[in-house]
């Protein structure tokens, strides 16, 4: 291995934002991410869906008016066939 080259591998504390703090270790002394072990819904058991910028709202949106419109055309479909 050469000398001088790798960077400092140290105690890093991890801050998520559902208020949960661990401590790691890293190359960078602090880190703050979105979900972690005690709040993903895989490890909780919990249905969460995670909204970034409304994305999820801006979806419901969009296809709000338009229903089931896949549904619909298999109908019209059978119905034009018979």
């Amino acid at each position: 291995m050469q000398a001088k080259i790798h960077p400092k591998y140290q105690e890093t504390n991890v801050h998520c934002g559902c208020g949960n703090t661990f401590t790691t270790r890293s190359t960078r002394e602090e880190l703050k991410v979105d979900i972690c072990n005690m709040c993903h819904p895989f490890y909780t058991g919990k249905l969460k869906f995670v909204d970034t910028a409304g994305r999820i709202e801006k979806f419901k949106n969009k296809f709000a008016a338009a229903g089931y419109a896949s549904l619909k055309k298999g109908k019209k479909a059978a119905a034009e066939k018979k």
